[in-house]
């Protein structure tokens, strides 16, 4: 069993359709952990640094501009081969591409408006949780429940 730490972003859309306490919900139904947690309004500076890789493409600006046109949620989710599970749960970056049952078919319609921005490996969640929290926002706690999730090898 690896535990993992991955970034989530509910993006302004996700937040000005009510949909943080669904989203959350389906990540500890899962049975993932939430280690951090906070509400933002993005900065154009920490907006640029967040899509740094994306610098130059053609869908940058769009990107930019979007995530900081409203508050955004930032999460730190906490599992096994949590980074994995969180992208599966997530799907696709085209809603209308996603597979039934994940976050961005059930709710999303369009690639611009996806809700939801989630690490895509172990680099890019160290980098990106460090972006959005600090270490002592993030929090360690044991759950009574995790011996009914995980098998003790």
């Amino acid at each position: 069993m690896e535990i993992e730490r991955t970034l989530i972003l509910l993006k302004p859309d996700a937040v000005q359709r009510g949909f943080i306490g669904d989203i959350i919900s389906r990540f500890e139904h899962k049975g993932l952990k939430l280690a951090g947690l906070r509400m933002l309004w993005i900065s154009r500076k920490l907006a640029e640094n967040h899509y740094g890789e994306h610098a130059g493409k053609g869908f940058y600006n769009g990107l930019v501009n979007f995530i900081k046109s409203g508050p955004v949620v930032a999460m730190i989710i906490e599992g096994d081969d949590a980074i994995a599970t969180v992208r599966k749960m997530v799907g696709s970056t085209n809603p209308k591409e996603a597979a039934p049952g994940t976050i961005r078919y059930d709710f999303g319609m369009h690639t611009g408006r996806n809700l939801i921005h989630a690490s895509d490996s172990k680099k890019s969640s160290e980098k990106e949780i460090s972006l959005f929290f600090d270490i002592d926002e993030i929090i360690e706690y044991d759950k009574n429940e995790d011996s009914w999730i995980y098998e003790k090898s």
